[in-house]
């Protein structure tokens, strides 16, 4: 119900009273109190959650329509109010914070007035004369928050992984294996325990990397596939109730062309209703990566450490000064940066488990906290591996000369005699290098445990430093 007291407001009423709203807003009295209880963070709904839910309703709207559950005129304004908010407008009018009403209501309710209330204006209305359209009797026809929301966290998820997370590590593999053919063949020394070991190529450092991304994004690719089916059309408690026989798979149908991906009913839609499993696996997968991400941004700080006083075996590029007081400092500040987004996706994964068991019989009440803290991680992870390639990776130089010094230095390499005079005699060499400053091949020659030739032939650092082919 709604009724126009001047140019400025119009009174909306609900099931609990009346309340002023302003005339120039676009959404109603049950946002409005949603604003009022809940002054939490400050944080509004991402863009990409937004697009899931619009684009859900638009789904809804086309189907209600084309099955005479709603007005065919109703229905087309609506699809037409759902393409202008896809379009970007109205974008300042999904104004509920973030921890809000359990299972979602309040942002849902937020997205169906906001459509409503375009739609009438599309049609030649007031905003708020929901006796011709209603958010909840027609942009919400045969749904019910508790089969929506777990649907939009599912589209948001993938739209969120096609848009950034993917895209950005195609972009990263690529060019760390550009980066491997590049340094292959500069030879390094290896580290393990943090002390010397033997060499290794630079190429495969960064081969190593692109093959670790490239496993951490097919485990991805399989999580993310529990998202592709859907709980809409189970309505309150995942039984239907108050909708069209043909909704069910026809909207997941029209919803699945909407986003180009293949979507399916779930057959059963109280269990897809109440398990947030999908979601848990996929932030899993997500902290899985910003592990590994964290570890290679570690690497790439070691290797760049100095420049006079740490490794210095490679260079990345200085984005930015370092210092407020330390002139000419440059520091490794992508890949500190990187490590500070895996460690909030860590805290977001953990808040989302704890968040997935928190639900009680036909619903879980927590959905908003998952909402946002899986498509953010998705969005930020995606945004920092294309910031640290575009700005890092890409950029990065390799100290030649540092590296071969390194290599022929380090002690680890006899190793490499362990076959020819024996463990203990290596140990023995290696000490004694240690203790006089003699060079290992120095000592094997005093001792007269090798020839010159075979020494040769044995500390050949382009040899050790081949990967043993696979047979």
């Amino acid at each position: 119900m709604t009724q126009q007291i001047d140019s400025q407001y119009r009174i909306e009423r609900d099931s609990m009273g009346d309340r002023h709203i302003a005339s120039s807003v676009y959404y109603g009295i049950q946002t409005l109190r949603a604003t009022e209880n809940f002054p939490i963070s400050g944080i509004k709904p991402l863009a990409t959650y937004v697009d899931a839910c619009i684009l859900i309703k638009k789904a809804t709207a086309i189907v209600n329509g084309e099955l005479g559950c709603i007005p065919q005129e109703i229905s087309q304004a609506i699809v037409q109010a759902a393409d202008e908010v896809l379009a970007g407008k109205l974008r300042d009018q999904f104004v509920v914070d973030v921890y809000q009403a359990g299972a979602g209501t309040s942002h849902h309710m937020n997205v169906n007035e906001v459509l409503a209330n375009r739609a009438l204006e599309i049609l030649g209305d007031e905003k708020g004369n929901y006796k011709r359209l209603s958010p909840n009797d027609h942009v919400n026809y045969g749904q019910s928050t508790n089969d929506v929301i777990p649907t939009a966290i599912r589209i948001g998820g993938l739209l969120a992984l096609s848009r950034t997370l993917h895209p950005a590590l195609e972009t990263a593999i690529a060019i760390l294996e550009a980066k491997a053919a590049e340094f292959q063949d500069i030879v390094r020394s290896g580290r393990t325990h943090m002390q010397d070991a033997v060499p290794v190529r630079l190429g495969e450092n960064f081969r190593a990397w692109a093959q670790i991304l490239t496993e951490h994004q097919n485990r991805i690719y399989t999580a993310s596939s529990d998202l592709m089916i859907l709980g809409l059309g189970g309505s309150a408690a995942g039984t239907g109730m108050n909708t069209h026989p043909q909704y069910r798979a026809r909207v997941v149908a029209t919803l699945a062309e909407l986003i180009n991906s293949p979507l399916q009913p779930a057959p059963h839609l109280m269990a897809a209703m109440q398990s947030m499993a999908p979601f848990v696996n996929v932030s899993g997968a997500l902290r899985n990566i910003a592990q590994d991400l964290v570890k290679i941004s570690h690497d790439l700080r070691l290797m760049d450490s100095g420049p006079k006083t740490g490794l210095k075996e490679i260079q990345l590029p200085p984005v930015q000064p370092g210092s407020s007081i330390m002139p000419g400092k440059y520091n490794p500040v992508m890949a500190e940066m990187t490590s500070m987004v895996c460690f909030q996706v860590m805290g977001y994964d953990s808040a989302i488990a704890l968040a997935a068991q928190a639900g009680q019989l036909e619903l879980n009440v927590m959905m908003p906290l998952i909402a946002y803290n899986l498509i953010h991680s998705i969005e930020i992870l995606g945004n920092t591996i294309a910031a640290l390639t575009q700005r890092c990776i890409q950029g990065i130089t390799a100290n030649q000369e540092r590296c071969l010094a390194y290599a022929e230095g380090s002690l680890a390499l006899v190793t490499a005699l362990n076959t020819h005079i024996g463990y203990l005699n290596a140990a023995s060499v290696a000490k004694e290098s240690l203790e006089t400053g003699k060079s290992l091949r120095q000592i094997v020659l005093e001792k007269g445990l090798m020839s010159e030739a075979e020494l040769a032939e044995v500390l050949n650092l382009e040899q050790m430093s081949q990967i043993v082919p696979l047979e």
